[in-house]
């Protein structure tokens, strides 16, 4: 199933998160936090303007971003975890 975001919502696929300390302790999954990066799967058509037009958004398909970490809606789709939230949740494009 291909999922489509409308308006400025973009879809994102979270980081795997980490599974061990800088220390090289191991985490069980009960203590590991929920990453806030993530890639982008897809983009909306973007915001609409007051003229009528749409504003282009600034990340693309494939970028690697930062949201916060309350940040969109999560959904399961063909039994992968995405989250769709809008372009304005995103912090940072990482490179």
């Amino acid at each position: 199933m291909n999922v489509v975001p409308l308006a400025d919502n973009v879809v994102i696929k979270r980081l795997s998160a980490e599974e061990k300390t800088a220390g090289g302790i191991v985490l069980p999954d009960s203590a590991q936090e929920k990453p806030s990066q993530g890639r982008v799967l897809s983009v909306g058509d973007g915001r609409q303007l007051k003229c009528g037009g749409r504003a282009e958004a600034q990340v693309k398909e494939g970028d690697k971003v930062l949201f916060s970490s309350y940040a969109g809606t999560e959904v399961v789709v063909d039994d992968q975890d995405l989250l769709i939230m809008s372009e304005a949740d995103i912090l940072a494009i990482l490179s």
